[in-house]
């Protein structure tokens, strides 16, 4: 009777106490929310993540904008202000030409995409910094005299615009329930943006498909193409999905494709192996997920049709939106379901 008392006293303790013992419970960290933007219009192509998108914080901290920033630049850390940082991003985000309301736009989405990170605990890509400027983490960023080059004649212009933009939104974010959103963007989609689920493995109520304006007409570019030889084609193939059984003819490798009326592409088995549209994109540098697969003797070739990920605010859909008559605030609360745009401190 002792002895079956003592062991249960023995259990008892080692269910209660010898976790605590151990430095006390353990949380898992949260994953990574993926860049803003796979598809700036003027910088090179970004590659999304396979991250799943951060939920909203339980809880979200209070975050003082005024706090100076630290920035990865060129791999170098710098101490700036949150308007000195957007002015960057947006610079190098959103083609300097477009309309202001839709620079507007890219304004309070840059900044509500930073803010989210924070509140999430920041990347541990650079634990030491608050974002930086590789676009396959963070977001693009460019300096005045980096953008003053590019823009040659127009620059004094151009950088008026963006400071307006800028300033003229101080402070206003995207808010879900009080809280600042994960505002990805991308750079144009075909007829409708895509739910968040159907690119990565998580559901947000604020990045739904919606309709958007952009086409062949007010996009460069709308339409490309992508052509390998087989030999090519099975290299990146199999380095990304070794399991794949890329055997015979390449017409055979692809099969079971799911497309939506738009043509994107959601899922589709390759050699055999069941893969996303968007994760297949990644791994051809494809500019969108909206393709058709032709084959010509030993060629392949693949007819895309936008640019991006596809989720959340359409940079050239924004624009038209702009030149329609629709003011910053009204384009994203289109493109971010639910939400409303207000101050965040």
């Amino acid at each position: 009777m002792r002895k079956d008392i003592g062991l249960s006293l023995l259990l008892i303790f080692l269910i209660f106490f010898l976790p605590w013992l151990w430095g006390g419970p353990q949380k898992e960290p949260a994953p990574e929310p993926p860049p803003a933007s796979s598809s700036p219009p003027e910088p090179d192509e970004t590659e999304p993540t396979d991250d799943d998108p951060l939920p909203q914080p339980e809880e979200t901290p209070s975050i003082d904008q005024t706090s100076p920033l630290n920035v990865l630049v060129g791999g170098k850390l710098q101490q700036t202000d949150m308007q000195t940082y957007l002015l960057g991003v947006v610079r190098a985000e959103m083609p300097a030409s477009f309309e202001e309301e839709a620079l507007k736009a890219q304004a309070v989405a840059a900044r509500t995409y930073i803010l989210h990170k924070i509140a999430g605990g920041g990347s541990s890509n650079h634990p030491q910094a608050d974002a930086c400027d590789d676009i396959n983490c963070c977001q693009a960023y460019k300096s005045q005299e980096e953008a003053a080059g590019d823009w040659g004649g127009k620059a004094p212009e151009y950088e008026e615009k963006i400071r307006r933009a800028v300033t003229g939104t101080d402070g206003e974010c995207i808010l879900y329930g009080g809280a600042p959103v994960l505002a990805v963007f991308h750079s144009s989609s075909v007829g409708a943006t895509q739910d968040v689920q159907n690119v990565w493995s998580a559901s947000l109520p604020y990045l739904q498909s919606v309709e958007t304006p952009e086409g062949e007409d007010t996009v460069p570019d709308y339409r490309s193409t992508a052509s390998f030889s087989a030999g090519q084609l099975r290299e990146k193939l199999l380095q990304a999905l070794p399991d794949a059984k890329l055997e015979g003819s390449p017409s055979n490798w692809f099969t079971n494709i799911q497309q939506q009326s738009s043509g994107t592409v959601t899922a589709l088995s390759v050699g055999g192996v069941e893969v996303g549209g968007n994760r297949l994109r990644t791994i051809l540098d494809l500019r969108s997920a909206c393709f058709t697969i032709s084959f010509d003797g030993d060629t392949v070739t693949f007819s895309v049709t936008g640019y991006g990920h596809g989720v959340g605010m359409s940079q050239y859909g924004a624009n038209v939106m702009a030149k329609n008559g629709m003011t910053y605030r009204e384009i994203l609360e289109w493109y971010y379901t639910g939400t409303e745009i207000g101050p965040f401190f």
